[in-house]
């Protein structure tokens, strides 16, 4: 063999055990990206998922306790209900309270979820090596402009938030919210949909509701003006009144829903035709008009079977005659001065 074959061969030779040489070394140089951030990705996200689930079970603990009713305000009050409405109350009651506590808990778990989402996936790419500066500032211009233009849709979801856990209305309350009076179909996060006396179905964000009259919340008043005529003994008819609720709550079918005795308040105002009088009584939520109704009915021939004239339009038509003398409506002339 020739000198220059031999270097040759020792070069070639040389050349494969440097690159045996150098393979490890090249490893051992990029062990940091090939095993440090996988492996630190790993742990960001399984940290991330970890503390997920710790949030949502932290969440749900905390919102059955906010709304679950303390031990003295879970018994109900001491009222002369029957058991068919106390029953009706507690399952009414219950059925709201899993309600808000199913929405608020699904909002806040929501919530915690892209919280946690944006800082994984900005600790991931803060390992990969890209810059989270300009990200942030882009992701800010946006979030501004959106911000701006998404300022009603905010405010109708934390009017809805508010809403919920302040319980001021619930499916199936009867409420006023203004143009939109009837009962409550839906209650979302958004929207408040409410169907009308007839049978219209009213949407309305919940960011435009100002007000809210609940008539089903606790207990509701039946009140019954009664207007008798002048000549009436307002002993006789005070009388008649009480009695005649006296008896109606005695009646099984609204001893239920009557949780106290009918009271007379007394004359409410002297008016054209007659004296108004007011009567009232206290009744189960959403009761209230099925009792006015009745009591009307039974007011009226308690008032008829005591001779007791029930006030009525009165008037007196003035008629000229031909020799332009006025006359009343029965033909006699009016008494001169």
């Amino acid at each position: 063999m020739s000198p220059t074959g031999a270097s040759a061969s020792y070069v070639h030779g040389s050349g494969l055990e440097e690159q045996a040489m150098s393979a490890p070394g090249w490893l051992q140089d990029n062990a940091e990206l090939l095993i440090g951030v996988p492996l630190r990705i790993a742990l960001i996200v399984v940290a991330a998922m970890i503390v997920r689930k710790l949030a949502k079970k932290a969440i749900t603990r905390v919102v059955q306790r906010i709304l679950q009713p303390a031990d003295a305000q879970s018994e109900p009050r001491r009222t002369p209900r029957g058991p068919a409405v106390l029953q009706r109350d507690r399952s009414r009651a219950h059925e709201r309270r899993e309600q808000r506590a199913r929405t608020i808990g699904s909002v806040l778990s929501s919530i915690v979820t892209v919280v946690v989402g944006v800082m994984a996936v900005a600790m991931v790419l803060d390992q990969i090596g890209i810059a989270l500066g300009p990200l942030l500032a882009s992701a800010g211009v946006v979030g501004l402009a959106i911000g701006f233009g998404a300022q009603s849709l905010v405010a109708d979801y934390l009017s809805g938030m508010l809403i919920m856990l302040e319980d001021q209305y619930g499916v199936g309350d009867s409420v006023d919210l203004g143009e939109a009076v009837g009962e409550v179909e839906h209650v979302g996060l958004r929207l408040t949909q409410i169907r009308d006396l007839n049978g219209g179905l009213w949407h309305i964000r919940n960011g435009e509701i100002l007000r809210v009259r609940n008539d089903s919340q606790e207990w509701a008043r039946a009140v019954l003006d009664v207007s008798v005529a002048y000549e009436s003994n307002l002993d006789t008819v005070y009388s008649v009144l009480e009695e005649t609720g006296i008896v109606m709550r005695q009646d099984p079918k609204y001893g239920k829903v009557l949780l106290e005795d009918p009271s007379v308040w007394g004359v409410q105002s002297l008016d054209a035709d007659g004296v108004m009088v007011r009567v009232a009584v206290k009744t189960a939520p959403m009761q209230q008009w099925a009792v006015t109704r009745e009591l009307r009915r039974r007011v009226k021939e308690a008032l008829e079977a005591a001779d007791v004239d029930i006030a009525h339009p009165q008037r007196t038509v003035w008629m000229r005659s031909d020799n332009d003398t006025p006359v009343t409506a029965n033909g006699t002339a009016p008494a001169a001065n």
